[in-house]
């Protein structure tokens, strides 16, 4: 999830406070970056992938549906079964409007999701490192974890930021189809935070 305030495309959602609280829930979240990455499924394959109950993957995506991340998905299905897909490529909001909300809902919220993002980077980087003996050579020279530590103002911090941003959206005009060879998704977290003296 993106926080940097640049115009956002028809593929990124900007959250506003009412949104927000629609997608701050830790399934809901989980099923809307399920749906994002692998695209369209069914709330009885969502359980199956998430380890939930088709039941509870179901009343979460029609709340998803009821605040625009997700909606049907006509060119699948047949009969009964219903397909859901993302609405969206991302989501970007803005935290530190958040966090000053006058509504404590509103800032519940925002808590309950960037929380949930943190767990989720958390797993991801978790799997890969109980996983990485499995990929290709090539693909375990091409990854990294790594910090760096410098001191800057918030100005430059955020100068920064952004062109970190900047130079990773740059290769979304290279990314190439999911059948090409030797290709697999690829994610980049960035944590970039001030810490204490102390």
């Amino acid at each position: 999830m993106a926080e940097n305030e640049q115009p956002a495309s028809d593929e990124v959602r900007v959250l506003d406070p009412r949104s927000l609280r629609g997608l701050a829930h830790p399934l809901r979240m989980r099923l809307l970056g399920t749906l994002r990455e692998y695209g369209p499924a069914t709330a009885s394959q969502l359980a199956d992938r998430l380890g939930e109950s088709s039941g509870a993957t179901s009343y979460h995506l029609r709340q998803l549906a009821t605040y625009g991340f997700v909606e049907d998905d006509p060119e699948r299905g047949k009969g009964r079964e219903r397909w859901w897909k993302a609405t969206h490529r991302g989501t970007r909001m803005s935290s530190d409007k958040f966090l000053a909300h006058p509504d404590p809902a509103v800032r519940g919220a925002v808590n309950t999701v960037l929380h949930e993002v943190a767990t989720q980077h958390t797993e991801q980087m978790s799997t890969w490192l109980g996983t990485l003996h499995g990929w290709s050579e090539e693909w375990r020279a091409a990854w990294d974890i790594s910090d760096f530590g410098m001191r800057l103002t918030p100005e430059l911090a955020r100068e920064m930021r952004d062109k970190v941003h900047e130079l990773i959206e740059s290769y979304r005009e290279k990314e190439v189809d999911r059948d090409t060879e030797g290709s697999a998704p690829y994610r980049v977290h960035l944590h970039a935070f001030p810490r204490d003296e102390d």
